[in-house]
């Protein structure tokens, strides 16, 4: 899901940057800001942030003594993406193992679908191995799939989201491309 959020932020910008007018001020927050807000990808709380839309207020600078840079608090909106347990979302399957499959949803690259949780499906081996049911709908690697967020767990170490998914529901499954 999708979600607007206004956030604080410390900037810290290098006294040689600023200028005595001020002009340059906003647009090194905003490229101290952009660098701190890519370098940081996630959060439990908030999901991957995906981008930065609007600077909503830049407050007083202090200079900081040992490093000679000058903190500005700022806050700001923007976008970000969390997965939520009850979701129905569409992922691409990445790769394909004996007992399921992986997927990627937008920023999420580890979404599992076990086999037990693919009714009806079957492994079929092979140099490119599929699942498969009677209908010979098949589940591949680029296949988009309608799914159903079972789970979600916060990998604090590598600030990423894994997920648990099924099929099992109404209108989950490949999605044809016609």
């Amino acid at each position: 899901m999708f979600l607007k959020v206004q956030i604080p932020w410390n900037v810290m910008i290098p006294a040689e940057t600023m200028d005595a007018k001020g002009l340059m001020l906003k647009r090194e927050i905003i490229v101290q800001l952009l660098e701190a807000f890519a370098s940081k990808k996630a959060t439990n709380e908030l999901g991957y942030y995906l981008t930065v839309t609007d600077l909503d207020k830049i407050g007083e600078g202090k200079i900081r003594e040992h490093t000679g840079e000058v903190m500005f608090p700022v806050v700001f909106s923007g976008i970000t993406f969390k997965i939520f347990t009850g979701e129905i979302l569409q992922g691409v399957v990445h790769k394909i193992l004996k007992h399921g499959v992986f997927l990627r949803c937008g920023p999420v690259e580890n979404v599992y679908i076990s086999n037990s949780l693919m009714p009806d499906y079957k492994f079929v081996h092979g140099e490119n191995p599929i699942f498969m049911n009677d209908k010979m709908s098949r589940i591949q690697v680029e296949t988009t799939v309608r799914f159903l967020v079972v789970a979600t767990q916060w990998m604090d170490a590598e600030r990423e989201f894994q997920a648990l998914a099924s099929l099992k529901g109404d209108y989950l499954g490949p999605i044809s491309e016609e």
